[in-house]
């Protein structure tokens, strides 16, 4: 890890970076963003962590917890909830079986994350699987792209 980040720092320094390409070379590295690489670069750097932890945050590009290989967004704004996004969110869940408060399976290949907006409520219900949009979504069709993610080792019996 401190290979990683001496290289991130040097890159700061030499470009007059923020605290914001920080945080982006930072999670481009691991993924997300670990306390140990905010502490790390707050003590190298001396940026208080509170900064680090403030832009993090607040952008919801910005990930503080490890997250899986696939990634499944499921918009749950208005046009998307009115249009049946709960009902995607469930099915979406119970197929990946995740556990109450999980977001992430145990095996690490997919996070589910619900979002507020995606912008593309002309075609709600609106999801995206590896960002790749999937406009007037259906459980049917989600499901199948998961399974097709999953490969045919691991489809329900």
């Amino acid at each position: 890890m401190t290979n990683a980040l001496e290289t991130i720092v040097e890159k700061y320094r030499e470009t007059d970076g923020n605290v914001i390409t920080l945080l982006q070379d930072t999670q481009e590295a691991f993924g997300y963003i670990p306390r140990e690489a905010v502490d790390y670069l707050s003590r190298t750097l001396r940026i208080a962590p509170s900064r680090f932890y403030g832009v993090a945050t607040f952008y919801v590009q910005f990930h503080l917890k490890p997250r899986g290989k696939n990634i499944v967004t499921i918009c749950c704004g208005t046009a998307c909830h009115v249009k049946g996004s709960e009902r995607l969110l469930n099915s979406v869940s119970q197929e990946l079986k995740l556990s109450e408060g999980r977001d992430m399976t145990e095996d690490g290949q997919f996070t589910l994350e619900r979002v507020n907006c995606i912008g593309a409520c002309s075609i709600a219900p609106v999801s995206l699987i590896n960002k790749k949009v999937h406009g007037k979504a259906t459980t049917e069709k989600l499901l199948k792209e998961i399974r097709n993610i999953k490969g045919p080792g691991d489809a329900e019996e």
